[in-house]
């Protein structure tokens, strides 16, 4: 393997491990909060595209020259534009994919769900509910008895982890 395909592995590998941990959120390289007018994953991208692109070409063309370098380097940027663009993307979608609010506890109100531990007239049991999704276990009251396994619905949210419901 020739010194000049060894460089290029080199820099194609730690623009993957540069993107990975810009990918996996680390704060790598930002200042003050921004990004400034390139992302690092932009960066990343371009710097293991490029690495890994240049690497190839270098030994498909025997890379032992300087002109042949100079062409696997030209090589590696035409394999780095793309890919630095299609990295842009991807992660400035990822940063700005719309989500659903969080639940709180005025969400748990109405919805619907399963005794799993009786609930008595004066006391806490528990139920089950799902909420946008998530499966919740709840401490739950109630004004009459009920029994495990009945169906409840959550009349009011007496705090982040206890309800009170009724049968239906």
């Amino acid at each position: 393997m020739a010194t000049g395909t060894l460089i290029f592995l080199i820099i194609g590998g730690a623009g993957i491990a540069l993107l990975a941990l810009a990918l996996l959120g680390t704060e790598l390289l930002h200042f003050g909060g921004a990004d400034g007018p390139i992302s690092i994953e932009t960066v990343a991208g371009f710097a293991g595209a490029f690495g890994f692109g240049a690497a190839i070409v270098n030994e498909l063309l025997g890379g032992r020259t300087t002109g042949a370098v100079a062409v696997a380097a030209g090589g590696g940027a035409l394999a780095a534009v793309p890919a630095a663009w299609i990295a842009s993307r991807i992660s400035r979608a990822a940063r700005n994919m719309p989500t659903d609010p969080t639940p709180t506890r005025d969400h748990l109100v109405g919805a619907l769900g399963l005794v799993v531990t009786p609930v008595p007239a004066d006391g806490y049991g528990e139920v089950r509910l799902r909420v946008a999704g998530q499966p919740l276990k709840l401490n739950a009251r109630a004004d009459r008895p009920v029994p495990l396994g009945a169906q409840v619905f959550v009349v009011q949210a007496l705090s982040e982890t206890s309800v009170h419901v009724e049968t239906y």
